[in-house]
């Protein structure tokens, strides 16, 4: 028996030796590459041994020759074509037909209740690839799209788990101006609840007649979101990671302890007050560095796919943890996704896609703004473990950030969970009709529970003959909050689609459909102090039965529903694919609004035509490889910016009245309904040019729109009222132009590169408010004004000239009654010799007119990198944290410039708390202007053959900053627009940093 293992074991080896040997011979393949258009021979392609340097060209008849092993795979690459894989399987001869990589313009894009080719559309949309996502460390993706894409202008957020605020081609409403998300069908208010590792495109649909058939939902535009399937006729694990470090990279620059000193000092004088004394006080505290800190984020996503004759499943799994820049912020986000695809005919098959996500939130004391008030003077502690106060000239209105986020550590325990799913059918008959049934359900739970400690017992340092005491509040009393939240949604679609070409020059896609939404919300809270028992720091018992029913109370709730439904139809055409129609029609509804003005009828339509098709085109013009002219209109509207009902009159508690030895209850009206309430119509008009040129090496896109809303749905308080007034008011238009560049070549064999760039203008104007043309709405205090003939929410004030340098300035310039030497001087815009309110005068916009994005892009063997950056141009910033007059707080350094006598200043006013100086001007506003470096990356893909052996298809490792390098004249944490508020936007209060992040990340797959 053990002869005969030998002799089979000897043998097995001999054959095994054998296989490797015949496999490793190399052969001699011969072949002719042609196009796949013309059939004409492409001389200069490159053929290319994968995973090796062995590698040949094409002739000028096309035809190549190479060694290579039985085995091995051909790389097949020429500039203007898809590169093209082909294994060799023992074959002598291979021809190759090489397709144009104009051939993207075959790919489908998301145009709303399905999907058109690229070169069939007719309206403006962009798409973005999910691997462009997956090179940011970010928890939500839409961050990830910022400079990608023109028109589109997107203000991050710093805090961890915080969603960006998106605006499309400007601003189209004074209420809510946020574009809708559409997740595979179903439609989102927001996307929190994605990885970005399981995006396979996004599209972003800007222009009205995209839009239009979204009825009432999409007059912000639309993004619509693909997830990723299955790849078929294969099985694949991948697994991708990310590990960075963030850092703030700009503190606001406030002043020293030496610094604050001088100017404090100088402000008493100035004040004719007695001098402060700083005897005790030897501190040098940088409050930001006590607070902020270099904060870990880390994203992780595994995913399952297999893809058989029969049926496709995807299972992905996602977990990121951020951690906040102030400390102990944290948020971690938990993602498990499984779609589903089963095909039980060539004709029928059935689906679903189910997303859990549950989020933990650990927000931390909002101490940004008492960081940067907090004057410096004042050491943390005393050294031994007790908090110093702040100086009795701030102590009532800032307290030590350090004692403050301290002590709100880990007090608030916010969890949320949120499943969303799909279900669907769909039937394929008589050859060109499709079927598809599709239901949707959203629900949502949040649960919040907060809990306010004892005080700690801390110093206040004396000053003057006050001696220096520990204090401690012994009233302070603990107290428990609950509030939970409950979102659902339903969602069904049916559409009937016909696809039909006709005799290769006619192509027909129509399609009808039906769907409805309808979503309800819940909310309860409530809030305990006691009066006698102090609850323990401990989450355990943070619930408000651990509190008697008889100590101090609050409670709150609310709720509502709303309902949504439509038909709708597009029709596409084309005819030799170069002269195109698209049409779409909604009827749609809205139980937002009364039973008379819930309906509306939008639709759209879209011409193209394919120059680069026509023969005289292709005989007399040449390097031009597509030429297409598209023209669009579109009407739709929008719902969004109410609240459900708000045609109906609701009351609320009022006052009480005591007669006698009763106590009576009143009820008020909550606000001043309007009957004939109806959604925003918005019409838009499009004219755009796709261009490829040059071997396909060069790509443009130009876009000119213009996009009224009429109709505003506005809230504003009436004269001689104290409610809000809702209605629709006025007419504003958006308008402007919008360029996207990009060159992709190579040079030589192996270095290929890849350019781009963005840019767009809007020009944001109010055409009418009611019917009167002075009607205005101010926001922010009267900061931001809007009214007709200007942008929405543009600055509104008083415009600074310099300062009053003496008293004799005082005589020969126009002033304030109060004015004095070191005051700053306005401009007498209306030339009455006085200053008075009458000059205010607007003062830029808070909204960026101008906006780009720039990528470039190196590959060289299995290095790669990048290189993004993005900007905006023409805003201004208000720098509110410095208005703050209610007490003495640290200053800014641009004040150590302050005005100290004639001639030290024409910019900076007297270190004085004077009243005329802190009316809103020129002065408090700065530029918005700024580029910055958004992402450089540097990656390595290892050649496969290297792990090939132990399952491995392909693994990168990369570096990258993101947020490295900003260039800007704003003095905050960030320059980014502050654009959520649209009638008071634009200030800057001291807002969570956006920091840089320095990432290390791996992908693989198997």
């Amino acid at each position: 028996m053990k002869r005969i293992f030998t002799r089979i074991s000897v043998l097995a080896g001999i054959c095994l030796l054998a296989i490797n040997v015949a496999f490793a011979q190399n052969i001699t393949i011969k072949g002719t590459v042609t196009d796949g258009g013309d059939k004409s021979t492409i001389p200069s392609v490159s053929v290319l041994v994968k995973g090796t340097q062995t590698g040949t060209q094409t002739d000028a008849t096309g035809a190549f020759s190479i060694s290579a092993p039985a085995n091995a795979t051909l790389v097949f690459t020429f500039i203007g074509y898809v590169t093209q894989e082909i294994p060799v399987n023992n074959r002598t001869t291979i021809n190759v037909v090489l397709v144009s990589s104009s051939k993207e313009l075959e790919q489908v894009v998301v145009v709303g209740y399905g999907t058109q080719r690229k070169k069939d559309v007719t309206g403006s949309i962009s798409s973005v690839k999910g691997e462009e996502i997956e090179k940011f460390a970010v928890t939500n993706p839409v961050a990830a799209l910022q400079g990608k894409v023109p028109g589109m202008t997107i203000s991050n957020a710093g805090s961890p788990g915080s969603a960006p605020t998106v605006r499309l081609r400007g601003i189209a409403s004074t209420k809510d101006a946020d574009p809708l998300y559409v997740v595979d069908g179903l439609l989102q208010d927001n996307i929190d609840y994605l990885n970005p590792n399981d995006i396979e495109t996004i599209d972003v649909l800007r222009d009205a007649s995209s839009t239009a058939i979204y009825g009432l939902r999409g007059a912000n535009g639309v993004i619509a979101i693909t997830t990723k399937r299955a790849a078929r006729g294969k099985t694949t694990v991948n697994f991708q990671t990310t590990y960075g470090i963030q850092h703030v990279n700009n503190l606001i620059d406030v002043v020293d302890a030496a610094g604050f000193k001088k100017l404090y000092s100088a402000a008493l004088a100035n004040a004719g007050a007695a001098p402060f004394d700083f005897t005790n006080y030897t501190g040098d505290t940088n409050w930001q560095n006590q607070i902020l800190r270099n904060a870990a984020i880390n994203t992780n996503s595994l995913s399952i796919s297999n893809n058989n004759e029969k049926s496709t499943t995807l299972v992905s799994l996602g977990y990121n943890n951020q951690d906040g820049v102030i400390k102990y912020n944290n948020y971690q986000k938990f993602i498990a996704r499984l779609n589903e695809e089963i095909r039980i005919t060539d004709n029928i098959k059935i689906g679903a896609d189910l997303t859990g996500f549950h989020f933990r939130n650990q927000p931390t004391a909002d101490v940004l703004n008492t960081a940067i008030r907090a004057v410096p003077i004042v050491p943390v502690d005393n050294g031994a473990g007790l908090y110093n106060t702040m100086p009795s000239f701030q102590r009532a209105q800032v307290g030590n950030p350090v004692y403050a986020i301290d002590r709100n550590n880990r007090t608030s325990i916010n969890r949320g969970y949120r499943f969303n799913g799909s279900l669907y059918a769909e039937i394929k008959f008589l050859k060109d009709f499709t079927l598809k049934s599709t239901f949707y359900t959203d629900l949502g739970f949040n649960n919040v529970r907060s809990y306010t400690p004892l005080p700690y017992r801390v110093v206040n340092i004396g000053e003057g003959t006050t001696p220096t005491s520990t204090f401690l509040d012994a009233t302070a009393r603990t107290t428990i909050n609950q509030n939970t939240f409950e979102g659902r949604k339903y969602q069904q679609d049916h559409t009937l689609n016909y696809d039909k070409v006709i005799k290769d020059d006619h192509r027909i896609n129509a399609m009808i459909g039906f769907t409805s939404i309808f979503t309800s919300s819940t909310s309860l809270s409530g809030s305990r102090t006691d009066s006698t028992l102090k609850v323990p720091f401990d989450s355990n018992l943070w619930y408000l039965d651990a509190i008697a029913r008889d100590n101090i109370t609050t409670n709150g709730g609310g709720g509502a529903e709303e309902s949504n439904a439509g038909v709708f139809g597009r029709v596409s055409y084309s005819y030799k694919n170069k002269y195109l129609l698209n049409a779409t029609i909604r009827r749609d509804g809205s139980s937002r609004f009364a039973p008379q003005n819930r309906w509306g009828t939008f639709g759209s339509v879209g011409l193209g035509w394919v120059l680069s098709d026509e023969d005289f085109f292709k005989n007399n013009i040449k390097g031009i490889d597509f030429l297409k002219i598209r023209t669009a209109w579109g009407r739709l509207g929008n719902s969004k910016g109410v609240d459900p009902n708000l045609y109906q009159q609701t009351v609320s508690q009022a006052s009480t009245a005591v007669f006698g030895e009763n106590v009576y209850p009143a009820v008020d009206f909550t606000y001043i309904p309007d009957p004939n309430l109806h959604f925003e119509i918005v019409e838009g008009f499009d004219i755009g040019l796709d261009l490829r040129a040059l071997n396909n090496r060069l790509s443009a896109e130009l876009n000119y729109y213009n996009k009224t809303t009429d109709g505003i749905l506005t809230s504003f308080v009436l004269p001689g009222e104290n409610k809000t007034y809702f209605t629709n008011l006025g007419k504003l238009t958006n308008k402007g132009w919008e360029l996207t560049l990009g060159w992709n070549d190579k040079i030589g064999e192996e270095l290929t590169y890849n350019i781009s760039g963005n840019f767009s203008y809007n020009k944001n104007i109010v055409n009418s408010i009611g019917n009167t043309s002075n009607f205005q709405i101010t926001g922010n205090g009267g900061v931001n004004l809007t009214e007709t003939g200007n942008s929405i929410g543009y600055f509104y004030g008083y415009r600074q000239v310099g300062i009053y340098q003496s008293t004799a300035d005082l005589g020969r310039q126009p002033a304030l009654s109060n004015s004095l030497p070191g005051d700053i001087a306005y401009e007498d815009l209306n030339g009455d010799g006085v200053i008075t309110p009458a000059d205010r005068t607007y003062l830029g916009t808070p909204f960026p007119p101008y906006s780009y994005g720039l990528s470039i892009s190196f590959g060289y063997k299995g290095f790669d990198a990048t290189v993004q950056g993005q900007g905006v141009a023409g805003n201004k910033i208000y720098t509110q944290r410095r208005t703050a007059n209610f007490a003495q707080f640290n200053y800014e350094s641009n004040r150590l410039n302050a005005w100290t006598g004639p001639g030290t200043s024409n910019v900076e006013p007297i270190i004085a708390s004077r009243s005329n100086n802190l009316l809103f001007s020129s002065y408090f506003l700065e530029s918005g202007s700024f580029f910055r470096l958004r992402n450089i990356q540097l990656g390595y893909t290892f050649n496969n053959q290297i792990f090939n052996k132990v399952g491995i298809q392909k693994l990168r490792l990369f570096v990258s900053g993101q947020n490295v390098k900003t260039w800007s004249k704003a003095t905050g944490y960030s320059p980014e627009p502050q654009v959520g508020n649209i009638l008071g936007g634009g200030a800057d209060n001291g807002v969570y940093p956006i920091p840089a992040v320095y990432s290390v990340g791996l992908n693989v797959t198997f």
